[in-house]
């Protein structure tokens, strides 16, 4: 039995639970969560931690894979090239908090999820996560590797320009030089100390050898005083730079700074423009190295100086030996070791012996001005030197040769001549004082007063005019001197102080011939044309 109907048509019921007639075609709108998997969430959220926003990608949410790819772009091109400072600090956090937060939300949407992939490959993501894991890992090792080296290369940078201040200072004078090698030392003592574990800092040793090679060039080039300066600092550099980094190479500069002292000293010796002075060096030898093989050498070698110069004196330059021997006297008077003490007791005779030999070798070469002075400061200084009345004889001769050159030929006789004596009487018949000076056989001179009532007398201006006749008035008028002469020819030179009507200096020579068996008289007067 059937019911009335369309014959031949029949519908078939909706399946329960769906809306009558229709429904949404399978695959399309949205999909209802599945059951958490928390596998599959940690999976996606490894895969975000790459740093490559995969977790991302195997959800379709290409806006967030987008947003870790530029993340990752800013910190590559903040990254490279690798130098020795680094990613800034603050990128770095920032960049971490970001992978952090990119992990957790994959996680959060990769948790209930469902993903189109086949099963082998779900059997693979979570493994494969794991080991893309390793490409921040290695990123980081490598960066820092690159990063060690971009130190490396710098630190080897400054190790060269260190080099290079070294080369450029090499065979300038110490005094100018001395900064740039400071500089450079400050260089090494760097690399050498707080990065001695890297190359550069391995390489400190050799170039400390190699400065201290530079700097100590003087000396193997024997420039004794010039390498003094450097050598002290090379000696000194413990106080300024690390010992142990220096190692026992100031202690080698001992034997070289000493010759250096002995040797720069010993040739000063002598001489007046030395610089340093012998004293200065030789000191300092003694007072640094007392016991050296160099300070038991400055005695003998002060005395060989003496002995060389003590010898010039017979010399054809006698004063230039004497100025010599009065700047070695001068350098031991600056010396205060108690072995010099003879030595400088035989210089201060050598200097006397010297000046006496300067100034008859003065008067010989006719520089009789010169010889005045040398011989009168000769008998100044040592009064009771034997030839100190012999001094005062050339000093006389010298002051008349000045005049009168002849009577310059020979030095005046260190003795007094014996036998007979004439009498010579000398009277002043002039204003002012005069003096008298002679020289012959026997040399001296002798100072008259000055006559109160004389005058000058008027030179004649014609031919057969009256001859003057000076001294021609009482005898008691005139201030006398008598001299003893031996016989010979002497030459005199008359000296007149200034007076009133009369200037200072006013001179006349003479010549005069005494005879044996003969007394004289010398009558001093002045002229006058008006």
């Amino acid at each position: 039995m059937t019911a009335p109907g369309w014959a031949g048509v029949g519908t078939l019921p909706p399946p329960p639970g769906a809306p009558p007639g229709f429904g949404p075609p399978p695959g399309h709108g949205p999909q209802p969560p599945g059951d958490a998997n928390p596998a599959q969430a940690a999976m996606v959220g490894l895969l975000n931690l790459s740093c490559l926003g995969l977790g991302y990608v195997l959800l379709r949410n290409w806006v967030g894979a987008a947003v870790c790819w530029l993340a990752t772009a800013v910190l590559l091109v903040a990254a490279l090239p690798a130098d020795v400072d680094g990613v800034p600090f603050g990128l770095l956090v920032g960049y971490g908090v970001f992978l952090l937060a990119v992990a957790a939300d994959g996680a959060r949407r990769g948790l209930r999820a469902t993903l189109r992939i086949g099963a082998s490959f779900r059997r693979l993501a979570l493994p494969l996560a794991l080991v893309l894991l390793a490409v921040p890992a290695g990123g980081s090792l490598a960066y820092g590797a690159a990063r060690d080296e971009a130190e490396e290369q710098a630190l080897l940078e400054r190790l060269a320009a260190a080099d290079s201040l070294v080369k450029s200072a090499d065979g300038l004078a110490f005094d100018k030089a001395e900064p740039t090698y400071r500089k450079a030392l400050d260089t090494y003592q760097d690399l050498g100390t707080k990065h001695a574990g890297s190359r550069a800092g391995k390489l400190v040793p050799d170039r400390l050898d190699a400065y201290y090679k530079t700097v100590s060039a003087p000396y193997d080039k024997k420039q004794y005083c010039a390498a003094v300066p450097p050598l002290k600092h090379l000696r000194e550099l413990p106080a300024t730079v690390d010992k142990e980094l220096l190692g026992s190479r100031p202690a080698k500069t001992d034997e070289p700074l000493a010759e250096s002292l002995f040797q720069c000293g010993t040739a000063a010796l002598g001489v007046q423009t030395a610089n340093p002075t012998a004293g200065e060096s030789l000191n300092e030898l003694l007072r640094t190295f007392p016991k050296s093989t160099q300070a038991t050498r400055v005695e003998p070698a002060v005395r060989a100086a003496i002995r060389t110069r003590t010898t010039a004196l017979r010399g054809a330059e006698p004063c230039d030996a004497t100025a010599e021997l009065r700047v070695l006297r001068s350098s031991l008077d600056d010396m205060a070791d108690p072995s010099l003490e003879p030595a400088s007791k035989e210089t201060a005779d050598a200097v006397q012996k010297g000046d006496f030999a300067c100034g008859t070798d003065q008067f010989r070469d006719k520089e009789f001005s010169t010889a005045a002075t040398t011989m009168t400061d000769y008998a100044k200084t040592y009064p009771n030197s034997p030839q100190a009345a012999h001094a005062r004889s050339i000093a006389i001769a010298a002051e008349i040769a000045e005049e009168e050159p002849a009577a310059g030929k020979r030095l005046p006789p260190a003795d007094v001549p014996g036998g007979a004596r004439m009498v010579m009487v000398v009277s002043n018949d002039g204003p002012g004082e005069v003096e008298l000076l002679y020289t012959g056989p026997m040399t001296g001179k002798v100072t008259l007063k000055a006559c109160g009532t004389c005058t000058k007398y008027q030179t004649p201006l014609l031919v057969n005019s009256p001859k003057i006749k000076a001294c021609s008035g009482p005898s008691s008028k005139y201030p006398k001197a008598t001299l003893l002469l031996p016989a010979g020819d002497y030459h005199f030179l008359q000296k007149r102080a200034a007076t009133g009507t009369s200037t200072a200096g006013d001179t006349k020579s003479s010549k005069t011939k005494i005879e044996p068996g003969y007394s004289y008289t010398n009558c001093l007067y002045v002229t006058s044309l008006f």
